[in-house]
């Protein structure tokens, strides 16, 4: 995803700090800080233009939610919609969501969102898909006992190494959509990509997992 650079987009982030951070290590373990109130913390990696983790926010108003975005400008269009909406239960991190361990202390997230992640088609990229087994074992280490890992795709190949990841990772499989928008399924939230996808028949594949008891 490429977007054109916003002017003065750093210096919106500067004037913002109590929606978002560019270093979150300095907040490593007490993110809770950052919210009105303690409640369960859910993460999503790579949130683009931020349509589901604004409107997830709003949603469940009992969930904190951290959105994780590597690209500044759209970054910017998260924290646009931030500022319009003000959740008490929504901060921003601009950071490269690899180094999730340098950002979270371990078992301070109780979910995590992987919504459209880059596929890297090639075998040779294989590990850079965010459900590869490194991956994994970073949101293990940052994860409560228990936690779930949700995950959304239009990419059949990436699922479908997804779904063999997860599960010789050693995690559970609670849930499998192959068709997510043609199933019975409730309070889905959608993306600007889910969207975009689903206008053009495309169906949409979900998965929900569940780490091992630590």
């Amino acid at each position: 995803m490429r977007l054109r650079n916003k002017p003065g987009a750093m210096e919106t982030i500067k004037d913002n700090s109590q929606y978002i951070l560019t270093d979150g290590s300095l907040w490593k373990g007490k993110w809770q800080e950052r919210f009105a109130k303690e409640q369960p913390i859910h993460i999503e990696v790579g949130s683009g233009k931020g349509q589901f983790i604004v409107e997830m926010a709003k949603a469940h108003p009992d969930i904190n939610y951290v959105s994780i975005e590597l690209q500044t400008n759209a970054m910017i269009s998260v924290l646009e919609k931030q500022l319009v909406e003000q959740l008490p239960n929504l901060q921003l991190l601009l950071v490269n969501g690899a180094d999730l361990t340098d950002f979270f202390a371990e078992g301070e997230v109780s979910q995590i969102y992987l919504n459209f992640s880059d596929p890297w088609p090639k075998k040779k990229h294989a590990k850079r898909r965010l459900t590869y087994k490194t991956f994994l074992k970073t949101y293990e280490t940052i994860s409560k006992s228990g936690a779930q890992l949700h995950f959304k795709t239009d990419n059949q190949g990436l699922f479908e190494y997804s779904l063999a990841s997860l599960s010789q990772y050693g995690m559970v499989l609670n849930q499998v959509w192959l068709d997510l928008h043609g199933s019975d399924y409730e309070g889905n939230i959608m993306t600007e990509y889910e969207e975009k996808f689903s206008a053009k028949g495309q169906p949409i594949y979900r998965l929900e997992a569940t780490f091992k008891e630590k």
